[in-house]
């Protein structure tokens, strides 16, 4: 990761400037683990879901809930190449998963902090997304409708996470 100050810092304050109270979630960090991989991408997956299900909008609606084991993380995950991560990344703080007219927030600036995002990690960060392009369907990682965005560049990480209840 390359940048003029702290690039955890500023790793950080980037996914903060995407995140939505109750709405998108956000996680940014460095592992401590050697060698990181996908199961310790997902181990930070399930932490943002522990958060978000105690946030006090989600409570009420997950009384009990344990965000799925890592294993099952990792199964709802595909690959998302690297030039799609920034404009994935900005749709998915911006525009609402049940009403698409919605914005959380202008596009204009979730497009500019997920393009800092994207470029803090680097070219050969590795992406993944609960989405199936393939088939144009969702790997559901929570009770409710989700969309989640995560990548790395084997030391520092970003996660986010929109969430939507019917």
């Amino acid at each position: 990761m390359t940048s003029t100050g702290s690039p955890l810092a500023e790793l950080r304050a980037n996914m903060a400037e995407l995140a939505t109270p109750s709405r998108v979630f956000v996680a940014a960090g460095r592992f401590t683990e050697p060698d990181p991989d996908l199961p310790e991408l997902a181990a930070r997956v399930r932490d943002l879901l522990a958060g978000m299900a105690s946030d006090e909008a989600w409570r009420r609606f997950l009384p009990g809930y344990v965000p799925p084991p890592v294993r099952e993380i990792c199964a709802a995950l595909e690959p998302l190449e690297a030039d799609e991560a920034a404009p994935f990344l900005a749709t998915l703080a911006t525009v609402d998963l049940y009403w698409p007219s919605h914005r959380h927030m202008p596009a204009g600036a979730a497009g500019r902090a997920a393009e800092r995002v994207v470029s803090l990690l680097g070219a050969e960060a590795s992406w993944w997304t609960n989405h199936d392009a393939s088939c144009h369907a969702v790997n559901g990682i929570t009770p409710f409708f989700d969309s989640l965005l995560a990548g790395t560049d084997g030391e520092y990480y970003a996660v986010a996470l929109q969430v939507a209840d019917d």
